[in-house]
């Protein structure tokens, strides 16, 4: 009987160790358990953060696209805006151009219009001078045939004597 008594209790002890060990068992299970919920927890925390992570890359990226295209239509803008500049200075250097072009001929119209009354000037007094040696030749005129009827009649008489 002692051997069962102590067969009993090795048996107790035993079981005792095992109730022990199933114990342990549970709260280590508990505790990984605990683990895995935070664990799953925490990858649904990062899964979630992750969709919004590339979502905000999504955006990021089609707001690059956007600057990128912004990017070239402003070096178009820019490059037109060269191109007017450039095209600005032809029309002015042509305008300065018309413009001297456009004061030398009125220099020169001013020359022409006052050679023009210098010569309206000669034709009236060459017209007052052609006027009076015309006068004087019809007074010649006259004078001469004047004298020529007084010859006339002169003759006439000399001839009648």
């Amino acid at each position: 009987m002692d051997r069962i008594k102590a067969k009993l209790e090795q048996l107790r002890v035993e079981a005792d160790t095992h109730a022990e060990r199933a114990d342990e068992a549970e709260a280590k299970n508990k505790k990984l358990e605990q683990e895995l919920l935070s664990k799953e927890q925490e990858i649904q925390s990062l899964t979630h953060r992750l969709q919004h992570l590339e979502a905000e890359n999504e955006k990021s990226d089609a707001k690059l696209t956007e600057l990128k295209q912004g990017n070239l239509a402003g070096e178009s803008s820019r490059q037109s805006a060269e191109g007017l500049q450039r095209k600005v200075e032809l029309l002015e250097d042509e305008l300065d151009k018309s413009e001297k072009s456009l004061k030398e001929a009125v220099e020169k119209l001013r020359q022409v219009d006052v050679k023009a009354e210098h010569f309206e000037r000669q034709v009236q007094r060459a017209e007052q001078e052609r006027d009076g040696w015309e006068k004087k030749y019809e007074e010649a005129l006259e004078k001469y045939k004047k004298v020529q009827a007084d010859l006339a009649e002169l003759e006439a008489t000399m001839q009648d004597i």
